[in-house]
């Protein structure tokens, strides 16, 4: 095993993170690519990611403990390593704000969007049959807007974790009065919150969720499974709430290779169910099967997995695996 550099951010949670962008700024970078191009787009944001990798140590070491992970899960070299490896993963990084933009002004060219394991997913949109779909911060999650744009009427609505959600929301809507995606800001399951997610479901709505980050929640629940050799916590939030939807749940991923992009659909289970007897097993379970899958596109595409912090890292709270789960899934908040 290769050796790794230090812990980044040892004992926060990666919502402590700072964020580096705000609405102004996306509202500027907006009307650049909108008015001059891509270019000029670059132009302006290389010089910002530049300052970003060097003033943020914890994010540069995040991405380096990353990269050299990939390469020895793999048992070959698939990236490079050192400060120009970590530069290329943030540029990619970069590059996915760029493909935003571009798909909140309808300049993005959707014929190069090649889409996998989607038939069943038509069939479910045909028959307004709800689905849960389980992604990650693999690649660009705004691609999942191009399928809604060739299915009219189809709604989307994307449970995030950050207190910025209802802005970016405003943002997307002036930008793009048309979207049906919608972003819902939630730090866990309140009783009142999934009588509303299971509305949706019932309208053959699509609920999109997370499969790799813990939630903000006092008390997250997580559940420990390998990931490119080594243990990590992944939430199970997400199935928790497969179980209380009662719907097919699917895993989505996408990703650009060259000058396409690809989202790949995964039809993980017909349904969850969390009989109260072997709960916590059956859990670990699906955690384990999400994250083989999580680590088998990053493997394809590793400088496209974007969550720059120790991801390994247990944050310092009162986090005890699954088994803290409430043994009645039906009368209490489950946090995401």
């Amino acid at each position: 095993m290769m050796g790794m550099p230090p812990h980044a951010s040892r004992t926060g949670h990666w919502a402590q993170i700072n964020e580096s962008t705000c609405i102004a700024g996306i509202h500027f970078l907006f009307w650049i690519c909108r008015i001059f191009g891509k270019w000029p787009f670059r132009i302006m944001l290389y010089p910002v990611l530049g300052w970003y990798l060097i003033a943020k140590p914890d994010a540069r070491a995040a991405s380096s403990n990353y990269l050299l992970r990939v390469n020895a899960f793999a048992t070959r070299r698939l990236v490079g390593s050192g400060f120009n490896a970590v530069f290329v993963h943030f540029a990619s990084f970069a590059e996915s704000i760029l493909e935003k933009l571009l798909l909140w002004s309808g300049l993005f060219e959707i014929e190069k969007v090649n889409f996998f394991g989607h038939q069943p997913l038509i069939g479910h949109i045909a028959e307004r049959k709800g689905c849960l779909l389980i992604c990650s911060h693999l690649g660009n999650l705004e691609l999942c807007r191009v399928l809604s744009r060739h299915r009219p009427g189809l709604k989307m609505t994307v449970l995030v974790h950050t207190k910025h959600a209802p802005a970016f929301d405003r943002l997307l809507k002036q930008i793009d009065p048309d979207s049906q995606l919608d972003l819902m800001q939630v730090t866990e399951i309140s009783p009142v919150t999934a009588i509303l997610l299971a509305e949706k479901i019932r309208q053959g709505e699509f609920v999109v969720v997370a499969g790799d980050r813990i939630s903000v929640s006092p008390n997250p629940r997580v559940a420990m499974a390998s990931f490119l050799g080594k243990s990590a916590p992944f939430p199970v939030g997400p199935y928790i709430l497969g179980s209380i939807l009662q719907c097919p749940v699917y895993l989505m991923f996408s990703m650009r290779t060259g000058a396409t992009s690809e989202i790949h659909f995964e039809l993980f289970r017909e349904s969850i169910l969390l009989p109260r007897k072997g709960r916590n097993e059956i859990l670990a379970g699906l955690v384990a099967d999400y994250a083989a899958r999580l680590e088998h596109y990053c493997v394809k595409e590793p400088m496209q997995w974007f969550n720059f912090y120790d991801f390994w890292q247990l944050p310092n709270r009162d986090i005890n695996d699954a088994t803290r789960f409430p043994r009645d899934s039906r009368s209490t908040n489950h946090p995401l």
